[in-house]
Parts: C-alpha cells; sequence; structure tokens
C-alpha cells in the first residue's frame, strides 16, 4: 500500500466505530479471519495522529513528504521489485545491485539532502545496493572532498566520479592483516623525487588490501591508505587516489592484482574484494593533500591531528546511528503488528487464546527495544547536528590561524569520541533488536521470506566495518577518561561531556523522594552514576600509570575494561538526554498528545537501562534497593502504557509493505493469507518428489533387504 493511501487508511481506522465481531458470512472469528479485525482495533486505540509523529521523527513535514515521495518512487520502479528476493543467489544479486546502482546514479543532480535520504531510504529495500553506492559516493568521494584540496576534488569529480561514467571508486584501507589498527597498515607509498610519483607496493601477503567493497568487478578508482615514504623515512598512514583498471575496457592496470572475496554472511550485492599492488606509480599530486603534504622536494607537511585522514570514517558513523534507527524500526514493526494478531495459549479450556503482545513477558521483550529505537531517532538528529558543524568549521578553517584550528581540532575530537560511542552501541543495540524480534515471532520469524535472517545477515557487519565496535568503545573510554583528568585540573570542558564539572555535587545526589517519572531526575541519576564510573576510573588509569612508569598505553590497556564501561554508560546517558531534550525542543511543534506519547517512551527506556544497570546506581547511591523495586514497577507500569499505542507508534515509522517485505509485518493484519501465499508464488511447481530422488533418495529408500538370519541352523 502506497504511503498516502496508507496513512488514509489509518486515520479511517481511528476513528471506526461498531468495529466487526464476526468475519465472513457471520461466522465467528477464528485463527484465520480474526487478525486484521484485531489490527484494526489496535489503530483504534490511538490517542495521537502517527502523521504528526512522523513529521517528529523525519524532522517535519516537508522532510516527510520528501521522504514519501523518495518512496513512492523506488516502489513503483519495476527493477526495485523486490517480491523474489529473499530467494536470489550471490550472483544475481550482484548483478541487480548494479542495476539498481545505474538507476540511483540518474539522481545524483538533486540536492545533497535529497540525494542523502535517496540513498538512504534505498538501504532500507536493499542494503547491498545502499552499500554500494556509499562506498563510491561516502567513502571514495567523501576522502577525496575531506582529505583532498578543492582543486583534487575538482579534478575527480571532472574525471566522472560524481556522474558515474567510466568511473566508479572504492576505499582500500583494510588490509588482511590489519584492520581496525589502521596505524599499522603496511602497504607503501614511496616518493621518487626523480620522477615525482609515488611507487604503491604491498609488501606482504597480509598487506593485501581485503574486504574492498566495489573492487572485486567494479572500481576503476580506490582511495588507497599506505605508508608514506620519504627519503627512507616513514611518516605513518596517508590516502592516495590509486587508478585500478583502464576506463576503456575494464582490464586491470599494469602492476595491479584483484580477487573476489566471494560469499559473505550479507550483503552479497556487494562485490568486495581483495588488491595487492606491485610498485605501482601514481603522480605525487595523487596524494590527498589537504592536510598531509609533500612537495616536489619531497618536504613533508604533517595535519594537526592525525585522525583529520580519516574524516570519511566519521561520515559512516554519523550515518549509521541513522541505519540503525532505520533497521531496527522496520524489524520491530514487523514483530509488533505480528504480536498483536498472533494469538497463542488461553487461560482456561473454552476461552479465547491471549494475544502475543498481551503477555508481560513479550511487552517486555519488544517495547523496551521500541524505546530504544525512538531514543537512536533522537541521538542520530544530535549526532547530524554535531557533525554538520564540526564538518562545516573544518572545511573552511584558515589552516594557517592557529587559533581557529584549535577550535576545529577540538571539535572533530569530541565528534570523533562521540560518533564512536553511538556508533558502537546503537550498531549493536540494533543486531539486538533484530534478533530479538525474529525469536518473538516464533517459528515464523525464521523463515527467510519474512525477513529477519537476511536482515540480521546484512546488518551484523555494521559492528565492524567502518571501526569496530570494541575498538572504537576503547577509544571513547581512552578520551573520556582523560576528560575526566582535565576537568579534575581545572579544565572547563561542554559538550557531551559536561556534567563532569559537576561531578563533586553528582557524587551526592540521591533519588529521596522525588519522582522517577521525573526526566529531570533520571537524567541526573544517569549523570551521577556515569560521574562515578568515569572518576573511579580517572583514579585506576593515574595508579596503573605509576606502576608503568608513565607509559600511557600500558596504562590505558591494563585498564581497558574500566574504559568500556565508562564509554557505555556515557553513551547511554547521551542517547537518553538526546531524546528527552529533543521531545522538549519540539514541544512548540507538535501536538500534545503526540509529546505525551513521547514522553512515556521516552521515560520507558531510561528506566528499562537503569533496570538493566542497577548494579551502577546502587553503587552510586543515587538509589535505594527499596528504589530498584521501584523501577522494576514502573517498567511494567509504562510496557502496559506504550503497548496501548504500540501499533500506532509504528505506523509512525511510515513503512509500506514494500519497505517491509514481510508478510507477518503486513499492514492490514492478514498475516497467515499473506504468508501462505508468499510462500505458494516463490514455490510453484511443487513436486512432491524431490529432484534429486532418482539419484540419491531411491538407492537409498529402495535398497534391497537383507536376507534374514537362519536361526533354526544356527543350532541351540
Amino acid at each position: 500500500m502506497p504511503s498516502t493511501d496508507r496513512l488514509q487508511a489509518i486515520a479511517s481506522a481511528t476513528c471506526s466505530a461498531n468495529l466487526p465481531t464476526k468475519g465472513p458470512n457471520g461466522l465467528p472469528l477464528n485463527t484465520e479471519t480474526e487478525p486484521p479485525i484485531l489490527m484494526t482495533q489496535e489503530r483504534a486505540k490511538a490517542s495521537f495522529n502517527p502523521r504528526e509523529l512522523t513529521y517528529y521523527l523525519d524532522g517535519g513535514k516537508s522532510q516527510t513528504e520528501d521522504v514519501e515521495a523518495i518512496m513512492r518512487s523506488i516502489e513503483r520502479d519495476p527493477l526495485f521489485n523486490n517480491e523474489k528476493y529473499y530467494d536470489l543467489t550471490k550472483d544475481q544479486l550482484r548483478e541487480l545491485t548494479v542495476q539498481r546502482v545505474a538507476a540511483l546514479a540518474t539522481h545524483v543532480s538533486s540536492s545533497p539532502q535529497i540525494l542523502h535520504k535517496r540513498f538512504a531510504i534505498t538501504a532500507i529495500a536493499d542494503p547491498g545496493t545502499g552499500t554500494r553506492t556509499g562506498v563510491h559516493y561516502g567513502l571514495f568521494l567523501g576522502s577525496v572532498r575531506g582529505s583532498g584540496t578543492a582543486e583534487q576534488f575538482s579534478y575527480w569529480v571532472n574525471k566522472g566520479a560524481v556522474e558515474l561514467k567510466r568511473f566508479f571508486g572504492c576505499f582500500s584501507m583494510t588490509e588482511l592483516g590489519h584492520g581496525s589498527n589502521v596505524a599499522g597498515l603496511e602497504t607503501t607509498a614511496t616518493f621518487d623525487s626523480d620522477t615525482d610519483e609515488f611507487i604503491i607496493n604491498t609488501p606482504n601477503l597480509a598487506a593485501t588490501k581485503w574486504w574492498i567493497g566495489g573492487a572485486a568487478h567494479t572500481a576503476t578508482h580506490t582511495v588507497c591508505f599506505a605508508r608514506l615514504i620519504v627519503n627512507g623515512k616513514d611518516h605513518g598512514v596517508k590516502s592516495f587516489v590509486v587508478p585500478l583498471r583502464n576506463t576503456d575496457n575494464w582490464s586491470l592496470k599494469p602492476g595491479i592484482a584483484i580477487g573476489d572475496i566471494g560469499k559473505k554472511m550479507g550483503r552479497d550485492g556487494i562485490d568486495n574484494g581483495w588488491i595487492q599492488f606491485t610498485n605501482v606509480r601514481i603522480p605525487r599530486q595523487f596524494m590527498l593533500m589537504r592536510f598531509s603534504k609533500v612537495d616536489r622536494e619531497g618536504n613533508v607537511t604533517e595535519p594537526p591531528l592525525a585522525q583529520l585522514a580519516y574524516g570519511a570514517l566519521i561520515t559512516g558513523r554519523v550515518s549509521m546511528a541513522a541505519d540503525s534507527f532505520y533497521a531496527a524500526s522496520k524489524f520491530l514493526t514487523i514483530a509488533i503488528r505480528y504480536a498483536a494478531v498472533r494469538r497463542q495459549f488461553s487461560s482456561s479450556p473454552g476461552q479465547q487464546e491471549t494475544a502475543i503482545l498481551d503477555y508481560p513477558l513479550h511487552q517486555r521483550r519488544l517495547l523496551p527495544r521500541l524505546a530504544y529505537t525512538y531514543a537512536m531517532n533522537a541521538a542520530a538528529a544530535e549526532l547530524y547536528h554535531l557533525y554538520d558543524v564540526a564538518s562545516s568549521q573544518l572545511e573552511t578553517v584558515d589552516v594557517t590561524d592557529k587559533n581557529a584550528l584549535v577550535t576545529a581540532v577540538n571539535d572533530i575530537k569530541e565528534l570523533f569520541a562521540v560518533s564512536a560511542g553511538v556508533k558502537s552501541f546503537c550498531t549493536w543495540a540494533t543486531s539486538d533488536i533484530i534478533d530479538e524480534c525474529r525469536q518473538a515471532c516464533g517459528g515464523h520469524g525464521y523463515s527467510g521470506y519474512n525477513g529477519f535472517g537476511q536482515g540480521y545477515a546484512d546488518w551484523v557487519v555494521n559492528c565492524t566495518w567502518e571501526g569496530d565496535n570494541n575498538i572504537l568503545t576503547l577509544s571513547m573510554g581512552r578520551s573520556l577518561i582523560q576528560t575526566a583528568i582535565a576537568v579534575r585540573k581545572g579544565t572547563s570542558v561542554g559538550g557531551a561531556s559536561e556534567y563532569l564539572s559537576r561531578h563533586a555535587v553528582l557524587a551526592s545526589s540521591r533519588l529521596g523522594e522525588r519522582s522517577l517519572e521525573d526526566p529531570a531526575v533520571l537524567i541526573e541519576a544517569w549523570e551521577s552514576a556515569s560521574s562515578l564510573l568515569l572518576m573511579n576510573a580517572a583514579d585506576a588509569y593515574e595508579k596503573e600509570l605509576v606502576k608503568f612508569n608513565g607509559n600511557v598505553a600500558a596504562a590505558m590497556e591494563k585498564i581497558s575494561q574500566a574504559r568500556f564501561e565508562t564509554a557505555r554508560v556515557h553513551t547511554r546517558l547521551y542517547i537518553i538526554k538526546a531524546f528527552f531534550n529533543r521531545i522538549e525542543n519540539s514541544k512548540n511543534s507538535v501536538p500534545a498528545n503526540v509529546t505525551d506519547i513521547l514522553v512515556k517512551v521516552a521515560i520507558l527506556f531510561a528506566l528499562w537501562s537503569i533496570e538493566q544497570d542497577t548494579g551502577l546506581f546502587l553503587r552510586s547511591k543515587f538509589l535505594t534497593d527499596k528504589d530498584v523495586d521501584t523501577v522494576t514497577s514502573l517498567v511494567d507500569e509504562y510496557n502496559l502504557k506504550v503497548r496501548e499505542q504500540a501499533i500506532p507508534l509504528t505506523d509512525a515509522f511510515n513503512y509500506s509493505d514494500y519497505f517491509l517485505n514481510s508478510p507477518i509485518g503486513s499492514f492490514d493484519g492478514n498475516v497467515y493469507k499473506h504468508y501462505f501465499e508468499k510462500v505458494v508464488r516463490q514455490n510453484p511447481n511443487y513436486n512432491a518428489m524431490a529432484p534429486y530422488f532418482e539419484k540419491v533418495a531411491a538407492p537409498f529408500f529402495f535398497r534391497k533387504e537383507e536376507e534374514p538370519i537362519d536361526l533354526e541352523a544356527l543350532g541351540e
């Protein structure tokens, strides 16, 4: 059902009276005829207009209309027909993905905002296509734009990099022997002053570029991360544009060896490959030189912050916060719709079975995760704002103005830390959400046609690429501990770490007679717990620093668990605050009943998060044992409040049946009919005899019986 028609149906269902109690021909409702009726009844419970909540999630009415226009164009395009998507082979997926990339390329003249939305929405329907375009536009072009000079960016754009005319870029960072440790990459770029060229070389097998999306069959150029060697001195890892293929016939250039990674866990539409360079020469100007520079004489200029070279990765991390929201909301919509119409068990014989969404444990499985997903939406919006501010400053900063450069670098450091935590914990949470939703749908969740298996396999790579989550989390923890030490020394801090400047006050914070349903109290509870954890981690670090005679790396490694925990708790605080702040800032632009349900959802998320970490709050003494019991009771209470609005809350995500691509998540609730028909359509010409029967089964089943043993002949 197209988006606009679907929303009209929601409005109609909400206003329905005299809801039917019997199925066709006046027969009593049963498991086949009842589900659509139950879905209509669920929508009639709405205390708000889901359309208004959609506007909130998208950032305004005009943004929603933009999203819906893109959705309609994708849904109506025959090339994006996903009827057979779950049955496609790896090779079929790759072929289809290239066709879809070509279709997406026709939209590159759109505004950057609209184009970004189109890529993100396409990725909901087809993650492989979203990634394949994202590698080129986000990673390749993003690197050239962020790390290259204006002249270099213009040069590659004029070569066809935007229109994808005889041009496709990939991103060669990861190696067979190194992934997260970018500083340890072994590919070399040696400057030859005689020819004014760099020589790109793969010195050993472990230095083979690996997992390179687009390399196997598509990419003509790559941004290659390699060690800069000038006059025998290693200046660390820099980035270089290296041509891979001849653009007249797609043959490999001299010195380039490429292979196919082959079958993966998911996202088989991407042609991941490996690359080896054997003394490949490129002009000196192919080194991206916005921050790091090598002049004609071989003089090297280093950047003010080494991480500036990895700007394209920050873009990816920021976008993965929004991607987490999209993926989690998609699968929660399926699971919650199914739970609203699926009945199982009754309290006594002869009684009607209970809808599984009415079981308290089932609510606990899905509804706090629904709240988490709404929180992700707010965190992603705040992170995008931080990214826009920091990247704008970086793009316009005069690198000769030291004060301006310090400000820009500090903002980038803040962005690095925050984006690392949000990327890590949102992608992890989404992995958990997809699988919990699958299990919540019972056996039907295991069917390939309901999308959970493919969705999980496609999603979980987000926990690894563009920064392994564990490594990112440790990096963030290191930054937080350094910030805590700086605060103790009187340094003022802002942004997400501002609360640390109030650590002395927070150390004595107690719930007392205040209400745990007050957003301000919930935020204070998390600030108190996070502040205590960080200050304790700072103490532990300084003790280890003494033990290791000032060896920072050794001391930090020793407290790696503390670093992880501080990052985890600080990130949860950041997400909770972002959610409450966005609700508060939106009060004047959304109806009061929308604000009311959002506050309930946010309180559920904050309380459920406390319940998962009660030890933290007991340790900080913000809560007592009795308060912990209150938290558990309140989680149950808010689950019930959110349960009544669960279907309208998922309707607000605004997914048509096309984008869900899951019959048990169908909008009309007629899950058994749609599921059965999908299975039959995708498995036509059924033959009760297996195609391998004559070759394999028959010799086994029709094997000759052994002659019976003649016991009498054996005697007594």
